[in-house]
């Protein structure tokens, strides 16, 4: 496998746009070629190697080119955007738009994510050891279709309106998140170890949201159906007693909503 190692160079002051760092579009380059390849920030068009140091070289397809970056890069948006194949490993924080609408391969983040991580993604691993901020796995502004496959996993916390839109694939949030995660859930399977705050799968006409902490406001949509022990759902199995709720009877069509593992939701 090919493997190309990006050095930041310093801090960056306005935000860069760099969809080339993608192995879709490193595959076949020489290292050379790589520290040409133009990203934008703000209204210039400028090269990788003004803003990474490059080593080694990539593989003849994406599927065999790995790319590293060394350090944290929280001002670079849309690293890995739309990639088809092949590996990206951050070894620190991102900015925003990691992985969005990727459709294959795989991402690691050792460290935080940006807003808007793997934005309508159809498939592929996205990995987050850190927190992630709003809108993870979401539709884009003006649709209404997120994330439609793939998994998205975070170890940390997650901010607002997680999975919106969702179309299928699977989130799993090993903290807590805020305000209207699943807001607007189709199908697919959300799973959060932690709490949430409110509007739990409001407006949700399909999928399963499971949240093994407890839920501080519980949208109105939705009713309680009964009490389930060790669900599994998929290949996903849970522990515990789980508080079992349909909806969101506010829309049109509704699945079952997972919430509060043992403790029970707050009214």
């Amino acid at each position: 496998m090919g493997e190309v190692i990006l050095r930041p160079k310093g801090s960056i002051d306005i935000m860069v746009e760099a969809e080339v760092i993608n192995p879709d579009i490193f595959a076949g380059k020489t290292k050379s070629e790589i520290e040409e390849l133009i990203v934008w920030q703000g209204t210039k068009q400028l090269p990788l190697s003004g803003f990474f140091d490059v080593e080694g070289s990539a593989g003849s397809t994406a599927a065999d080119t790995k790319i590293i970056i060394e350090g944290d890069v929280p001002r670079v948006k849309h690293i890995g955007h739309g990639m088809k194949a092949g590996e990206i490993v951050i070894e620190g924080s991102t900015g925003m738009h990691v992985g969005s609408e990727m459709a294959g391969g795989n991402i690691l983040v050792k460290g935080n994510a940006g807003s808007w991580a793997g934005m309508e993604m159809k498939g592929g691993i996205l990995h987050i050891k850190g927190n992630a901020g709003d809108h993870v796995g979401c539709a884009y502004r003006g649709s209404w279709r997120g994330m439609n496959g793939g998994k998205i996993i975070i170890d940390g916390n997650a901010k607002s309106q997680l999975g919106g839109g969702m179309n299928g694939g699977e989130i799993h949030v090993g903290g807590s998140v805020e305000n209207f995660a699943g807001i607007r859930m189709n199908s697919g399977l959300i799973v959060v170890k932690g709490d949430a705050i409110r509007g739990v799968g409001a407006q949700m006409s399909g999928g399963t949201f499971v949240v093994s902490g407890t839920i501080k406001q519980l949208s109105p949509g939705f009713e309680f159906t009964g009490i389930e022990k060790n669900p599994k759902i998929g290949e996903t199995a849970l522990s515990g007693e789980f508080a079992k709720f349909a909806g969101d009877f506010a829309v049109a069509g509704h699945q079952k909503e997972f919430c509060s593992h043992q403790r029970g939701c707050e009214e």
